[in-house]
């Protein structure tokens, strides 16, 4: 870790965490202590740094826990509309810091800590952090809930606690290794467990059709047990609720099975059942169709629709009737958003609770389900589409199957009423999908169930509807609708850059931290000599900070002063990984033939998990981790070039790099990427981006302006274009000197002396079946690296684009996202007002 702050640097800190007054630093301390003598008192008189961890987190959750009480009280007496958001991935992170700041409450802690001796930071770095996701769509949830937490809705993340997360990432000899995320080894101080609301969940079985309905029968019970941890808003006193359900075996079961007869045998079976919320599936834009993940997709679903169900029901104002079927109100009480399909079995489930429990008539529980649920689309990908084997669904959900074959013969005659005669459109359209093995397709079961269906970023919607849904789309244009994605403002510019934060807080006050667009205001300090001085000095305050972070944790030295290049997401062939190996190359070969020229100096980083079981991905990482062997190894390039790969890229280390970086790679083929929210963090924290017009780097180009990002190569047409005339590598290898010679130095082993061949597979991929177009776009994107050398050797111009683009990033916070899902979509309006902190007599 980097050196700690001199006194004199800590108390310049920090404008925008407020002032902390002396009461509340001595408060701090007093609860710290308390807490750290009832953890020792326990075993031990030596306190460990994690001991300190623990009793640090155990105060600053004190401080939320009475908010939390009077918020959820707040909602049970006003009843407002409940936003449910159903997902099966929450990529929070670590909780303290910010926790911290939402709470006000950074300086006072910074304060206690240090006149106890201690780091604050070095505290923080403790923490493991919650990876229960695997990228974007994981990422993007957690935003979300501090996005609703802060507009004061009444809001629900739903999800898994996964007892494994996504997994740990180490480098050996180059390749990737998975080690086991056990992230609960120690305990985890933010959740509550919540026994007494522990519900069943029900697999397998049979349907029996009798005179009084139909009923599910025989069925094997897994128990959910919910798991609550708090959800602060921004210095408003709103504390929402995250619940992630975890398996637990009932106490008979297998037990009740009069043949088992071995009691040992049957009590370990009941990991069988617990195994549904081990582990976390780490595939990002695949689709993997195990049973497991179909269990866990109906666990989450069946757990969190009981739950709903028991809340509206309940309330002060619901139904108070003998029997409980008054479920009309219900879309006006309660919203379902599904991120993604993968939570799709909400749809089906809540029909059988309507029409088999409830009793509600079929139409009118439709009309209900439609009212009630929305979807997210999150990929255009084919191979990340959901299609689940009907035979899988026939075992596992027998009773599901028939309401989707039921949903599907009325959403079907309805189609062939409007276009009769036309059998290849009932063929597109159907939920199920015909051919050697039966599949249920979710995107489709998704769009008839829901009122409102969305893309994330206007690209992405367009194609939506153009291409994914079309047919949908002409039966029913008024559903779809765009949503660009956004991020926190308070986790990714106040918490990670608190340098930057405060510089533009001097300029313009700090009414951006919950009203982002207000970074407007710094269009006027463009040419302000003081303010551009001072957005440089941050960011390379930044860069040497994350330079000493390297040196320390990976024992890499790197150069402050070169250009940082960040490349950090998912590997995957789409978002061209290898087109950033192809440019290292041709640097590597310009410095090499030209050693006395000058070059703009780089230190190119890529940072990415790769899928267990993708092996390309896998390739690509071991290529990058070979092509910097040779380059940092090679005295003739020096200090020039450098090209590191960032072992185990996760949310702690962004918050690290990404406040460091000059250049965003955002390099998708166009028409591929859905939104990107990298891109954005990258924006709002001062580094430019290189990238084509692809996802949100789309309306990112029309906030700021084209000419200032580095846009470059083919836009969506072109590609489409490309696709129908044929797209042939061998043409551009042919054509192009530094690549043919980049492409040969890959294929003869020139990275890979002791495996000449090792390559091969990469190579092969990229001359003949390269889906991705890496090609086609290499000329474009080299000359485009070229510009960007150029504008980095003036920096006072470098950075009055980036004053230019942080000043037009408002749009892209999470909070303007989660207000247009609310007037949009859920129907609600984000409320200003501040619910009276816990020591204040309620209004």
């Amino acid at each position: 870790m980097a050196a700690p702050l001199s006194d004199g640097d800590r108390r310049k800190q920090i404008s925008v965490r407020g002032i902390a007054g002396l009461g509340d630093v001595a408060e701090v301390r007093k609860s710290f202590n308390r807490h750290l003598h009832f953890t020792l008192v326990k075993d031990r008189n030596v306190a460990t740094p994690r001991d300190y961890y623990f009793a640090l987190a155990h105060t600053v959750r004190d401080h939320l826990v009475g908010r939390w009480i009077r918020t959820q009280q707040h909602y049970y007496e006003r009843d407002p509309k409940r936003i449910y958001y159903l997902s099966l991935e929450f990529y929070m992170g670590r909780t303290l810091q910010n926790t911290m700041v939402n709470l006000g409450l950074q300086n006072a802690c910074d304060e206690a800590i240090y006149q106890l001796g201690l780091d604050l930071e070095e505290l923080e770095e403790i923490e493991e952090d919650a990876g229960l996701g695997n990228g974007g769509l994981g990422r993007l949830a957690a935003c979300f809930l501090d996005s609703m937490a802060t507009l004061g809705l009444a809001a629900y993340g739903y999800g898994i606690r996964y007892e494994f997360g996504i997994f740990n990432q180490k480098i050996v000899d180059g390749w990737q290794v998975e080690e086991a995320d056990d992230w609960l080894r120690y305990g985890n101080p933010w959740e509550k467990a919540r026994p007494e609301y522990m519900l069943p969940v029900h697999f397998y079985g049979r349907v029996d059709h009798t005179p009084e309905g139909v009923k599910w029968i025989d069925t094997q019970v897994v128990l959910a047990m919910p798991y609550d941890t708090p959800v602060p808003g921004y210095k408003n006193n709103t504390v929402n609720t995250m619940r992630l359900w975890s398996a637990k075996a009932p106490n008979d079961f297998n037990l009740q099975e009069f043949n088992v007869g071995d009691y040992i045998e049957a009590v370990l079976d009941r990991n069988l059942a617990e195994n549904i919320s081990r582990v976390l599936y780490p595939n990002d834009n695949f689709f993997e169709g195990k049973e497991l993940r179909l269990k866990q997709e109906y666990f989450v679903v069946a757990a969190t629709l009981q739950d709903i169900i028991r809340r509206f029901k309940s309330s002060k104002f619901g139904c108070r009737d003998p029997v409980r079927t008054c479920f009309e109100t219900f879309p006006d009480k309660v919203a379902i958003q599904l991120n993604d399909t993968h939570p799709a079995l909400s749809i089906p489930e809540l029909m059988r609770i309507l029409v088999d429990v409830e009793k509600v008539d079929w139409d009118k529980a439709w009309e209900i389900t439609k009212r009630t649920c929305a979807y997210t689309n999150h990929t255009v990908l084919p191979e990340a589409l959901e299609r689940w084997p009907v035979s899988m669904f026939e075992k596992l959900l027998p009773r599901h199957l028939e309401i989707i074959y039921a949903l599907n013969q009325m959403h079907l005659d309805r189609v062939a009423a409007l276009y009769p005669g036309d059998i290849d459109r009932l063929r597109r359209m159907s939920v199920i999908e015909e051919g050697d093995c039966k599949r249920i397709n979710m995107a489709h079961l998704c769009v008839i169930g829901s009122h409102a269906v969305n893309g994330v970023a206007r690209i992405h919607s367009d194609i939506v509807k153009n291409s994914v849904f079309k047919d949908f789309y002409e039966l029913e244009p008024e559903k779809f609708q765009n949503k660009t994605n956004g991020i926190t403002p308070r986790r990714w510019l106040l918490l990670c850059n608190p340098g930057l934060a405060d510089v533009i807080a001097e300029k313009i006050g700090e009414g951006f931290i919950t009203d982002l667009s207000q970074l407007k205001k710094l269009l006027d300090f463009i040419n302000n000599e003081t303010f551009i001085r001072d957005v440089a000095k941050v960011k390379q305050e930044n860069k040497l900070k994350f330079a000493a972070y390297l040196e320390e944790q990976y024992k890499v030295k790197i150069n402050p002063s070169s250009m940082f290049d960040v490349q950090v997401k998912r590997i995957h062939e789409y978002k061209r990984q290898l087109l950033n190996c192809l440019h290292a190359i041709t640097l590597y070969n310009r410095i090499r033939s030209n050693p006395s020229k000058s070059f703009v100096p780089r230190t190119i980083m890529i940072g990415g998990k790769a899928a267990p079981g993708y092996h390309m991905a896998k390739m690509i990482i071991k290529l990058i981790t070979s092509i910097g062997e040779v380059i940092n190894n090679d005295a003739y390039v020096g200090d020039r070039l450098k090209v590191i790969f960032l072992e185990n890229y996760r949310v702690s280390l962004a918050e690290k790099v990404i406040p460091a970086a000059d250049l965003s790679q955002q390099i998708s083929t166009a028409g591929t990427e859905a939104s990107g929210t990298g891109n954005m963090k990258f924006m709002v924290n001062g580094a430019l981006t290189i990238g084509t017009m692809d996802g949100a780097n789309v309306e990112m180009a029309e906030e700021a302006g084209e000419e200032n990002l580095f846009i470059f190569g083919m836009r969506v047409e072109d590609v489409e274009a490309l696709d129908r005339q044929g797209y042939n590598a061998r043409e551009y290898y042919e054509r192009l000197p530094e690549l043919r010679q980049a492409i040969d130095q890959i294929s003869s082993g020139f990275f890979s002396p002791r495996d000449p061949g090792c390559f091969r597979d990469v190579v092969n991929m990229l001359m003949y079946h390269d889906r991705f177009k890496v090609f086609a776009d290499y000329e474009a994107y080299i000359k485009c690296q070229g510009q960007v050398d150029q504008l980095f050797m003036d920096p006072r111009e470098w950075t009055k684009k980036v004053i230019r683009n942080i000043a037009c990033s408002g749009k892209f916070s999470s909070d303007r996202t989660i207000m247009e899902y609310a007037r949009e979509i859920w129907g609600v309006e984000p409320s200003a007002t501040k619910i009276p902190p816990p020591n204040l007599p309620r209004d």
